[in-house]
């Protein structure tokens, strides 16, 4: 399985779990999967992560630009299937506009028309109409989506001292 890495996977495992200063054996491991070409993301993603004002994350993203894959023709025709098929869960004009504009709608666009595993944090909330969550979106394009452990179970991650 290759996977597609959603924004919010850098930025809460940088924050959060994985931080630079205590767990660097993620960082290794995730340069690692990029190498073997296991992982990946989109420009889209890189390019929002790049306006975040967070140093050593800019740093290190900045430095694997290879990384972060561009959008092709065969993604469009499924952004343009997401960006109007997403509203049949009659979410509300904002929702659709802020998703049309959104590095998600790109990164599920990309992960079907490639059979990619999209990775995010993002949990479904089919009642909530005020936002359009990845999952939803992956459902709708009957993508599959799982969460960092997920990932890592699924390709043998092992953060060893």
């Amino acid at each position: 399985m290759k996977y597609l890495l959603d924004t919010n996977i850098f930025i809460e495992s940088k924050n959060r779990y994985y931080s630079f200063d205590i767990a660097p054996g993620f960082w290794e491991w995730l340069n690692r999967a990029m190498t073997n070409g296991d992982i990946n993301s989109i420009k889209n993603v890189y390019d929002e992560l790049m306006n975040g004002n967070d140093k050593d994350l800019l740093t290190w993203i900045n430095s694997r630009k290879g990384f972060f894959l561009d959008i092709d023709e065969n993604t469009l025709k499924y952004v343009k299937d997401l960006s109007t098929g997403a509203g049949d869960q009659h979410y509300k004009q904002h929702a659709m506009n802020t998703f049309r504009q959104s590095a998600d709608l790109f990164l599920v666009a990309y992960a079907k028309a490639h059979g990619f595993v999209v990775v995010t944090l993002e949990k479904p909330e089919p009642n909530r109409k005020s936002r359009i969550k990845i999952p939803e979106a992956c459902q709708h394009l009957k993508v599959e989506y799982c969460n960092t452990f997920d990932m890592m179970r699924s390709l043998k991650a092992k953060l060893i001292l």
